[in-house]
């Protein structure tokens, strides 16, 4: 089940207070704990608060949890967007939105406002943050000065740019629609739109719309000369007051502001008998213009009533102030309850609740994204903390990675080196080593160094190996590694930024050896494509594997899928789909792909199957338009080595897509090869994946 919903909008103004509202006080009256967050507010909270967040978490009397209601001000977003930095901005909002999640029942989580500089990037980075949240989405339209047409186009063109994103829409509202034309609106859209997809087109209501003299006055500036307590006047219509008084009276309307230069004494004494008398519309303020203040009698006169409306004075003209005053745009605030009642009310006459209520209860969350994924490596890694063996302790990255690792408090380290030199190392890099969890070892005058020996002279006498044999084997610190793991003594190892993939399993091949069941030791890499994680397999070990250890590499695969939260749909790649190909290499996928299905028939799998067809929805119906893989494979298992090799890298290459492996599959232990070209955030990863696997052996 989701614990959140994510309001976006592709414009300024639309409405998406009241859908925020209304969200709030449907999801109470299902939650105990609901809470509110906005990644990218447009205050500087030190200054002011977010008027949004001020008004949910007020009117509501949501108990705040120490977590922030925002990740970033628009100008930090901005800086992060401009410097291609949207990486860091998504990783951000995941970690404070994850803080929400886990101290409430649900979260409503609305998007930016377009206000100010950055629109260029504010759409597609509302449409990232809701998908690497991985919650569903409501999208708000407005639909005021737009045509009927342009309404269904709005909704459609936004509703697709989060179908092209994989991105799941709950409900499309289109607010502050013409009261004339919802009625077309609503039969049009509700014609076009997926069935899947709810739909609430709400008529614009001038009440919602219009501000109050607070808003009128914060939007000109100037000073308030005269009656503060009625500033929440709700603002309607605006009347410049240039003509003679029986005139002027003719232009009176309901909850009006009246616009006049300061000098005209007679409106102003006119506008205030208008409104004492029952005869006349309730006029909410008046505007003084010119920078001038009332001449000292009608000050006089102003200062003795006991009722004053709001009066205002600006120094701009009264043409322009009027201009400013039209232009002004309401929004919802703390200090307007009944427009706050008049949103929700709103929001449930238009919204089908119930309905909305229980697709949010069913709703599960579709994939996962590379953020997504490697934030929840990092909390599954910290939830049981584990002991991890580096053997290549005179590389750079790996004591990069280390320090990393360490001051994230992920992990307890072994190094393996001289402890002199990997101290020294540190230093000229930089590095601050924290000792509190790691140990620097050198094999041959290590404790364990005897005992290590003589239990592998005990393993494998049998295959002719002697005590001096074994004391030269655990001098290299692969055996020595690969022992520690075995021993007990650390709970996973990951090696490979300098040696061979051969000499960092082979030890682990010897003695950690292989799960019950499985006989042949695999690798994945977890592809962190744009959207999505992917699982390739085998990529790095097993040159040319059988039919049958193909099918046990494709089950080996899947479970590790499964077991970092990545639903395995398997495809069986091969140069043809379906029956159209003939030939060696196509019936060895196919007879794999039923070795699967035998073995594993509740997994779901196809093959054999081209790339374009595994991954790509259009593709995949074509080819295959009854497999429940094709289109979405999320697993892919490669025929050989060298497709799968490189592919991985040639992905990685054209994409810029992170891979994360190889993961070794198959052993007792967990035990991890790295490439010799990796980075220190493929080890970092590396790491993690490993203290992780340690966890569930």
């Amino acid at each position: 089940m989701t614990k959140a919903v994510f309001i976006v909008a592709a414009e300024p103004y639309s409405g998406k207070s009241l859908v925020a509202l209304g969200l709030v006080n449907m999801l109470l009256g299902q939650a105990r704990k609901v809470g509110y967050f906005k990644p990218i507010i447009d205050y500087d909270p030190a200054q002011q608060p977010d008027p949004h967040i001020e008004t949910v978490v007020s009117y509501f009397k949501l108990p705040l949890a120490d977590a922030p209601t925002h990740a970033y001000t628009r100008p930090e977003a901005l800086r992060l967007l401009e410097a291609d930095a949207q990486g860091e901005l998504i990783d951000t909002v995941i970690r404070k939105f994850k803080q929400w999640e886990d101290n409430y029942d649900f979260t409503v989580v609305e998007g930016s406002d377009f206000l100010g500089p950055g629109t260029v990037f504010e759409f597609d980075a509302n449409v990232s943050m809701a998908k690497n949240l991985g919650v569903p989405v409501v999208l708000v339209v407005s639909g005021e000065g737009k045509s009927t047409a342009q309404v269904i186009s709005a909704v459609l063109t936004l509703l697709r740019n989060f179908e092209a994103r994989e991105v799941p829409v709950l409900l499309a509202v289109a607010n502050r629609v013409a009261p004339a034309q919802a009625d077309d609106v609503r039969e049009l859209l509700r014609n076009q739109l997926p069935a899947d997809v709810l739909l609430a087109v709400i008529p614009e209501d001038p009440t919602l719309l219009h501000p109050t003299m607070r808003e009128i006055h914060a939007g000109l500036g100037g000073r308030l000369l005269f009656g503060e307590a009625g500033l929440g006047n709700q603002v309607d219509n605006y009347v410049i007051g240039a003509m003679q008084v029986p005139n002027f009276l003719n232009y009176l309307k309901e909850n009006v502001v009246i616009v006049t230069p300061a000098d005209r004494g007679d409106i102003i004494v006119c506008a205030l008998q208008a409104n004492l008398s029952a005869s006349y519309p309730r006029v909410a303020g008046i505007v003084l213009t010119a920078g001038a203040e009332p001449d000292e009698p009608i000050r006089r006169l102003l200062e003795g009533l006991p009722n004053v409306v709001p009066i205002l004075g600006v120094s701009t003209g009264t043409f322009e102030t009027a201009t400013r005053v039209g232009a002004i745009k309401s929004r919802i605030t703390p200090d307007n309850p009944k427009k706050i009642q008049l949103a929700i009310s709103t929001f449930e006459r238009y919204v089908d609740v119930r309905v909305l209520e229980e697709k949010l209860v069913s709703f599960h969350s579709e994939g996962i994204t590379p953020h997504m994924f490697q934030y929840r490596l990092l909390q599954w890694a910290k939830r049981s903390r584990r002991h991890i063996v580096l053997p290549e302790g005179n590389d750079d990255r790996i004591l990069r990675a280390a320090a990393q690792l360490l001051h994230q408090d992920i992990v307890d380290l072994t190094i393996l080196g001289d402890p002199s030199e990997v101290t020294a190392s540190a230093k000229r890099l930089g590095l601050s080593l924290p000792a509190g969890h790691l140990r620097i070892i050198d094999p041959v005058k290590s404790e364990y160094y005897a005992d290590y020996v003589e239990t592998f002279y005990e393993l494998r006498k049998d295959k002719g190996v002697n005590q001096d044999m074994a004391r030269d084997l655990l001098r290299d610190v692969s055996y020595f590694g690969s022992m520690m793991v075995y021993k007990g003594h650390a709970d996973g190892m990951v090696s490979g930024a300098v040696h061979t993939t051969q000499h960092t399993i082979r030890p682990a091949l010897q003695f950690i050896k292989t799960k019950p069941g499985v006989s042949v030791v695999s690798s994945v890499f977890f592809m962190c494509l744009p959207d999505r994680v992917a699982v390739f397999g085998d990529c790095a070990v097993n040159p040319n594997p059988t039919a049958e250890q193909l099918a046990e590499i494709a089950i080996s695969s899947a479970e590790s899928s499964q077991a970092f939260g990545i639903e395995p749909r398997v495809a069986m790649l091969s140069y043809s789909s379906g029956t159209s190909g003939a030939g060696a290499d196509v019936e060895k996928v196919r007879q794999a792909t039923e070795l699967v299905r035998q073995k594993r028939p509740d997994l779901k799998v196809d093959g054999p199957i081209q790339y374009d067809a595994a991954v790509d929805p259009l593709v995949g119906r074509q080819k295959l338009p009854d497999s429940e893989v094709a289109g979405q494979a999320s697993v892919l298992i490669f025929p050989d080595l060298n497709t799968g090799n490189n592919t991985y890298k040639a992905v990685q290459r054209e994409t810029g897509a992170l891979a994360i492996g190889p993961v070794l599959q198959g052993l007792n232990k967990p035990v991890n090869d790295l490439s010799r070209g990796c980075t220190v955030d493929d080890i970092f990863n590396t790491v993690v994946i490993t203290a992780i696997q340690s966890q569930q052996s």
